[in-house]
């Protein structure tokens, strides 16, 4: 029974979309960490929702906090807490491959895997960034920060097309 709950609410959650990359649910992201039924009392409890920002001092949080409260209001859930944790740190390990083709499709180069020793290359070139619309690797780098800060901006060298491409971190 709680597990129905459960897969109850996260179908809601997947309604969810990040505010700046619209084709994108915070479940695509992997931006809900955990999902719990709190027990208070005999048939009384809450949902405790935990979430972990993609950047720490990311704008959207807030917008997406706000749209989590309005969606579980809208499908008659009132008894939750949103808790936002910090650490561990978001990943872009933690988006699914589902979010990565959805980043592709919309114009967005997913991110590359994370090296082995991530830590030791974490500001290093991620080799090559294929073109979203045409799949060229023939690309360059413009700009470290595209149109929000967990992306760059790139431009392919064959369609001349400019796009962004989501950071590995």
């Amino acid at each position: 029974m709680k597990e129905d709950r459960k897969e109850f609410l996260l179908d809601i959650l997947e309604k969810v979309k990040d505010p700046e990359v619209p084709v994108l649910s915070i479940m695509d992201l992997g931006i809900v960490r955990d999902v719990e039924w709190v027990e208070e009392a005999e048939d009384k409890g809450f949902w405790n929702i935990t979430i972990t920002p993609t950047y720490s001092g990311c704008p959207a949080m807030d917008m997406i906090s706000t749209q989590i409260r309005m969606t579980l209001y809208a499908a008659g859930i009132h008894s939750f807490k949103i808790n936002t944790i910090l650490s561990p740190a978001w990943t872009t390990e933690w988006m699914t491959a589902s979010g990565k083709e959805k980043l592709r499709a919309y114009g967005i180069a997913p991110p590359h895997p994370l090296p082995k020793h991530y830590a030791d290359t974490q500001f290093s070139d991620p080799g090559p960034v294929a073109c979203p619309r045409c799949q060229s690797k023939h690309t360059h780098l413009i700009s470290e920060f595209g149109s929000t800060a967990c992306k760059a901006l790139y431009q392919c060298d064959d369609c001349k097309e400019p796009f962004d491409y989501f950071k590995c971190h």
